[in-house]
């Protein structure tokens, strides 16, 4: 089968197939349609098909300038699809991918709030104590793994006093009964989550009111402990 071809000749830009009211064109001939620039004074669009003695349609300049706005459109198009097929930029995150396939085999536990979590890894150091600061890391996301916020873009641990309501419940529980140089990922009921929600922003979801989140979450030290332990 022929393909349609394109005759750009060095004059105005050229366009390929089209029908016009003038002119019915039939299956066999529009295998070949092709424009081509004939005079300064307008476009003639010939079938190629029927060489030399193919019936001829002439298009005002008009029409010429419409259909080349839609080619420009139509690439102007292509190009900015492309750029959103992009692949999104990859954040920082606790887990990689082989932690997320070993993560599948690590037991949940479920606590008496509702509070789920598996623990990615378990730290040697102490717990922390009710009241006491913390640095930790973290990476939170919505169920569908999409990232809302994350210590890690920030580039330092988030220090706060854990068990003193500085932070939402589910994170204050899941972090108590951790251990330092622990990583642990937490899944966060509505009940314990934020209960007025989150507005998106640029590149980060919603959070809806009393939506489950998930945190991961490493335990890097506890400020003023390890002193009074030397």
């Amino acid at each position: 089968m022929a393909s349609t071809s394109i005759l750009l000749p060095s004059g105005p830009a050229c366009i390929t197939s089209f029908k016009t009211k003038q002119q019915t064109t039939t299956k066999s001939q529009m295998q070949g349609v092709a424009i081509r620039c004939c005079s300064s004074s307008g476009l003639r669009v010939q079938d190629a098909t029927a060489s030399q003695c193919g019936k001829v349609c002439s298009i005002n300049r008009r029409d010429v300038l419409g259909m080349a706005f839609g080619l420009s459109s139509i690439l102007l198009f292509s190009f900015s699809s492309e750029a959103a097929g992009l692949p999104p930029e990859q954040k920082p995150r606790l887990c990689d991918d082989d932690c997320e396939k070993e993560l599948e085999n690590v037991p949940m536990v479920t606590t008496v709030s509702g509070l789920q979590y598996k623990d990615i890894k378990v730290g040697g150091g102490p717990s922390p104590p009710v009241g006491f600061q913390v640095a930790a890391n973290y990476v939170a996301m919505v169920p569908s793994g999409q990232i809302f916020d994350s210590s890690l873009e920030k580039g330092q641990p988030y220090i706060f006093r854990v068990g003193s309501g500085q932070v939402i419940k589910g994170l204050d529980e899941g972090i108590l009964s951790m251990r330092v140089g622990g990583k642990r990922r937490l899944y966060i009921p509505g009940s314990l989550a934020f209960p007025k929600g989150l507005n998106s922003a640029p590149g980060r979801p919603r959070v809806a009111a009393y939506s489950p989140v998930i945190f991961d979450v490493s335990l890097e030290y506890i400020p003023g402990l390890e002193l009074e332990e030397e």
